[in-house]
């Protein structure tokens, strides 16, 4: 028996297959997906919490194909939403249901090594760990270093802003990228920056790093490269207390030292870490910080006895200096296998990301703790400690009813708190769709207001990724009169196929 659909069913049916036919008339070949299988790939990033089919996926491989799509969705009114490795942990790269996924898997190839500039000119689905690679024979490195470079691609890191466990020293992506290729969303291709260090004008590359998708789509970014320093030492130091660690690192920064990472975790996340990877970490303290001192081998060295003195006066109750650089690897494996191993003693976890200022550390980690006890959910803590980067997360089980709910409200009490003390609500993961309605909590009306007016200047139709970032989304004509709720975007529910 044949089943007659309704006619707006039709209509929208209709639509899709036309607007797959043009994409394919574009993007030719294997560039076009739209098979519900082939697309359930890409119905969620990190935050896999959250999923939603797109209406297609577009996988073009040149940046004329880039400008073409996105004239094609502006001229026909069609919402793209831009997709890197998705690992995003915020939702950035989360599908609309009436949108097209624009994957940048295909470009993946570093374009030019120019050693005298310092300079490395990648596509953004590179991956950031690539870029070292690359370089690492002639003795230089690209410094963010986020947990997942393995994978993250450097145009991510430029949507996000991502930093990593040496920002501290040599700061986040915004600081360290020189040039960008960039497609607007109505097809326009901008160039900004270049191999120079400094650009005149407004700063625009300032404006794109951590704008989440919203502004254009990259499609070339020129990153600075640093020659490795010539010693680098880590050192592990073990407290009894998370609250002893905490203020250590206040101290360490408040004599006037800059280490080139300063990490924490707490006692579940050392046990859990050192069960994955064997690092050597001590298993009988409750915070371990891991500091890493470079430059030349006579200055870190009396950094790291200035750093033994300053941990004994916090309490510390083991201190080891790693010997060798495998053994200084093998530190920070641990630290950056974290997340992974967490995940072998919870069956989920929720991993948030805002930023405190350092000496309030003590404060909000006994915060936390008594918020672990209120929601009865455990908590493992391992967090950027130098720049007041937290990365709590929230062990908790999907399968028990209610449960998600119940961790997505420990966690608002988490971010809400970072704000409270002076913080913010992201260090480095981004707003997305997961902290889109606590932005209030952070700006008033007329921040947000003035923000989306910046949005409107490139996106003038709001096609780039909506629903993100903001709590409320506006009419660029008429901004702060007509107001639409992001949660309740009229987007038409397309049959699954």
């Amino acid at each position: 028996m044949s089943v007659i659909m309704p006619a707006a069913d039709e209509a929208v049916l209709a639509r899709r297959a036309q607007i797959v036919a043009d994409l394919q008339s574009i993007v030719p070949g294997e560039g076009v997906i739209s098979a519900e299988r082939a697309m359930r790939p890409y119905e969620s990033d990190g935050l896999t919490a959250y999923k939603q089919l797109p209406m297609v996926v577009v996988l073009p491989e040149t940046t004329d194909q880039v400008s073409s799509v996105l004239r094609y969705c502006h001229d026909n009114g069609v919402r793209v939403v831009p997709r890197g490795a998705g690992t995003s942990l915020s939702g950035g790269a989360l599908p609309l249901v009436d949108g097209v996924l624009l994957g940048m898997g295909k470009f993946s190839r570093i374009r030019e090594i120019d050693l005298a500039n310092r300079v490395v000119v990648a596509e953004p689905g590179v991956t950031n760990l690539a870029i070292s690679t690359a370089v690492q024979g002639e003795g230089f490195y690209y410094a963010p270093d986020p947990s997942s470079q393995i994978a993250c691609t450097i145009g991510g890191n430029v949507a996000e802003n991502s930093g990593g466990v040496h920002c501290l020293k040599y700061g986040m992506t915004t600081n360290n990228i020189l040039g960008l290729e960039m497609v607007l969303m109505t097809g326009e291709v901008l160039r900004l920056g270049g191999k120079h260090l400094d650009s005149g004008g407004y700063d625009l590359l300032g404006i794109i790093a951590g704008s989440e998708g919203l502004l254009g789509v990259v499609t070339e970014v020129t990153v600075r490269i640093l020659k490795k320093p010539e010693t680098a030492r880590a050192v592990l130091v073990g407290f009894p207390s998370v609250e002893d660690a905490g203020e250590c690192v206040s101290r360490i920064i408040g004599a006037g030292i800059i280490p080139g990472g300063m990490e924490m975790m707490d006692r579940p996340a050392i046990h859990a870490t050192e069960e994955f990877v064997h690092a050597g970490y001590p298993l009988d303290v409750e915070a371990l910080l891991i500091v890493e001192l470079d430059g030349p081998a006579a200055e870190v060295d009396h950094l790291i006895e200035r750093v033994a003195e300053i941990a004994k006066g916090c309490r510390s109750t083991t201190l080891r200096v790693s010997n060798s650089e495998d053994e200084r690897v093998l530190f920070w494996a641990g630290r950056k296998a974290a997340f992974p191993a967490v995940g072998r003693i919870s069956p989920d976890y929720y991993c948030m990301d805002g930023t405190i200022p350092r000496a309030k550390l003590p404060l909000v980690l006994k915060r936390i703790r008594e918020l672990s006890e209120h929601y009865g959910l455990r908590v493992a803590n391992v967090f950027h400690a130098g720049d007041g980067n937290l990365h709590p997360l929230i062990l908790y089980d999907a399968n028990k009813p209610g449960e998600l709910e119940k961790t997505e409200e420990f966690g608002s009490e988490i971010l809400r708190l970072c704000v409270e003390v002076g913080g913010v609500l992201t260090g480095e993961h981004g707003v997305g769709v997961e902290k889109r309605d606590l932005m209030p909590a952070m700006f008033n009306e007329i921040d947000l207001n003035q923000q989306q007016r910046l949005k409107c200047a490139f996106d003038a139709q709001g096609l780039l990724n909506p629903g993100k970032v903001f709590p409320q989304l506006h009419r660029c004509a008429e901004l702060g009169r007509l107001h639409v709720h992001a949660g309740k975007l009229p987007f038409p529910d397309i049959p699954r196929f």
